[in-house]
């Protein structure tokens, strides 16, 4: 295996991302290339879910992967096995990323005929969700130790995405987490968000999700 490539990305100098996210996101779309936006909390498990999402997609779909992190790049070298082209985005200290970085990572993926683009956002509940990455659909991972009241805490990143994975449910029996309170949060918040309530560390509702995936990468190609 060759090692993971590694690429620097410098901040955004354009003022108005909106309007460099909906040029990119046009271009995708005439491209036929999905590109998911998947944000989260350090440690919620994002890299594991995106690793199952992988297996459960990639004999259907053509699939590559940004990692998006501010250094290092061990999650690139972790997706890197399972077969798929990933390349690391460094942030230079940003805590997140915006349009003009997204296409810098896609212009280096260097691969034709993607069907699936996605890219793993930095950790963080706050700075992504500020920011249109130009993403064809945006998703996060609540995991069962942060708590069901997050959605409370942090509203905003609850409302601009379109599916919401509550992850680690095989751990539910250990930590205080109200299922439906947290439902109710999040529809609080979103009443339009798909919630799917995963385990990516047993399998449990990834296959539910990678349906999910599977009819939006569709219809993006319509």
């Amino acid at each position: 295996m060759d090692q993971v490539r590694t690429i620097e990305i410098r901040q955004s100098v354009y003022a108005n991302n909106d309007e460099r996210a909906r040029l990119l996101r046009g271009e995708l779309r005439a491209q036929g290339i999905f590109l998911l936006n998947l944000m989260s909390s350090p440690g919620s498990g994002k890299t594991t879910t995106l690793t199952r999402t992988i297996e459960a997609l990639k004999d259907e779909l053509k699939i590559a992967v940004m990692e998006a992190d501010i250094d290092s790049d061990v999650d690139a070298k972790t997706i890197a096995q399972t077969g798929v082209h990933a390349v690391q985005l460094h942030t230079g200290g940003m805590c997140h990323l915006d349009a003009d970085m997204t296409r810098q990572g896609l212009d280096s993926l260097e691969e034709q005929n993607i069907d699936l683009a996605i890219l793993e956002n930095v950790g963080n509940l706050v700075c992504p969700a500020e920011f249109d990455t130009g993403a064809s659909k945006n998703a996060m991972i609540l995991s069962v130790p942060e708590g069901h009241d997050k959605p409370l805490k942090y509203p905003l990143i609850f409302q601009v995405c379109d599916v919401v994975l509550i992850n680690k449910i095989d751990t539910m029996p250990v930590f205080d987490f109200d299922m439906e309170e947290c439902r109710k949060n999040i529809l609080m918040r979103n009443p339009n968000a798909k919630i799917i309530p995963i385990s990516a560390k047993t399998g449990e509702g990834i296959q539910e999700w990678a349906d999910w995936l599977r009819e939006q990468v569709r219809l993006w190609k319509m």
